[in-house]
């Protein structure tokens, strides 16, 4: 499974990245906003900024929600880098979208999805990503996971090469059950990283260690 930290905090890419373990980056307008960054040129200079530190791809996420402007958008996004992916709502129009940036061989990165119907529409229309925003779907009740897993039967049954992109993700619990249940990509917080380090008879055993050498000596 593919690790993508959602930000756009570049000392938080940095230090994921130097864990090691780093795919790719996933941000969005209200990301952005959080880290200050505001205006086209600011975002589309950060976007790039994020390009250099990582290796793995970048989704870039549109603001225009007809097909003309996601259309163009698009390919002013994917001239920046080629790291970037196109983030594409999950909409009429972006479904239309998707399909023009497929045709062209442009990868793409279908967003904003809760139910097994959109993930179809979204495969179907040659989406390279769809996120299924499981966090979300958690907070009214409704079990984001089992939506992960029905995307992946129902991808797998039909040989799709769409990739499920486990978005919205909240905690460490959230990365192993995803990987679990077969998502090809996880998108969180460092914290969920970072979480998956910690193990309370690691640090036992590795003060243990530390005190026997320390008697050795």
């Amino acid at each position: 499974m593919k690790f993508f930290i959602d930000t756009a905090n570049l000392d938080q890419i940095k230090e994921a990245q130097a864990l090691g373990v780093l795919d790719g980056v996933t941000t969005n307008p209200s990301l952005m906003a959080k880290e200050g960054i505001s205006g086209k040129n600011n975002i589309l200079k950060h976007y790039v900024d994020i390009c250099s530190i990582v290796e793995g791809d970048v989704s870039a996420e549109v603001i225009a929600t007809d097909l003309e402007g996601m259309i163009k958008e698009g390919e002013e996004l994917v001239e920046l880098h080629e790291q970037i992916v196109v983030k594409v709502p999950m909409i009429k129009d972006g479904l239309k979208a998707l399909k023009y940036f497929s045709d062209k061989g442009i990868r793409t990165n279908c967003t904003l999805v809760f139910s097994l119907g959109q993930a179809l529409l979204a495969a179907k229309a040659g989406a390279t990503y769809v996120s299924p925003f499981i966090g979300r779907l958690d907070d009214i009740s409704t079990d984001g996971l089992n939506l992960i897993a029905e995307i992946r039967h129902v991808y797998d049954n039909y040989a799709f090469d769409t990739q499920i992109l486990a978005a919205s993700v909240r905690h460490t619990m959230h990365v192993i059950d995803c990987a679990k249940l077969g998502a090809d990509v996880m998108t969180g917080p460092l914290s969920s990283i970072e979480g998956l380090l910690k193990h309370p008879l690691t640090d036992i055993g590795l003060a243990k260690f530390l005190a026997d050498y320390q008697k050795g000596n």
